[in-house]
């Protein structure tokens, strides 16, 4: 871990902190952070944190256009998504967790939550709830075969 990384985590594990001082704190170590991707996803994360999503949204794109490595930039999508969602754009959000979740990697199953909180802004509750018991099913220390046959049953005809 860098020193801009447990600066960040610091601000980020604060639970004194306020929206507002977190978000100034964010701010003040991406001066210093030196990666202009970095520092626009932390700033984005803090905006979103706050509540100021349309705020955090162009910074979200802006780190991701410049480019994440690859564990941030799975973070960055899903919370730009997140995003999207709470900005009432849902489905811009499912098409990009739907790209996040076809990628596979560390975070599929943090994708497959916000994908299925997605399908539920979008009307199809069945649909969500298909989603989060199939990413739930391997956890299980029981039934997770039982779970995940019944999530596959809620999936609609297609």
């Amino acid at each position: 871990m860098t020193d801009v990384d447990s600066r960040f985590a610091a601000v980020w594990d604060d639970p004194s902190l306020s929206d507002e001082e977190r978000l100034v704190r964010i701010d003040a170590v991406a001066v210093d952070c030196g990666d202009e991707a970095r520092s626009a996803f932390e700033r984005a994360g803090a905006r979103d944190s706050a509540g100021l999503e349309a705020e955090a949204e162009p910074l979200y794109r802006r780190a991701l256009e410049l480019g994440l490595p690859d564990d941030l930039r799975a973070q960055a999508v899903i919370q730009l998504a997140s995003t999207l969602r709470n900005l009432g754009r849902v489905a811009e959000s499912l098409d990009l967790l739907r790209a996040e979740r076809e990628r596979g990697g560390p975070l599929h199953e943090s994708a497959s939550a916000f994908y299925a909180l997605s399908l539920a802004s979008a009307g199809d509750p069945l649909s969500a709830a298909s989603v989060a018991l199939d990413a739930l099913a391997p956890h299980l220390p029981r039934y997770g075969r039982a779970v995940g046959a019944y999530a596959r049953e809620l999936r609609p005809a297609r």
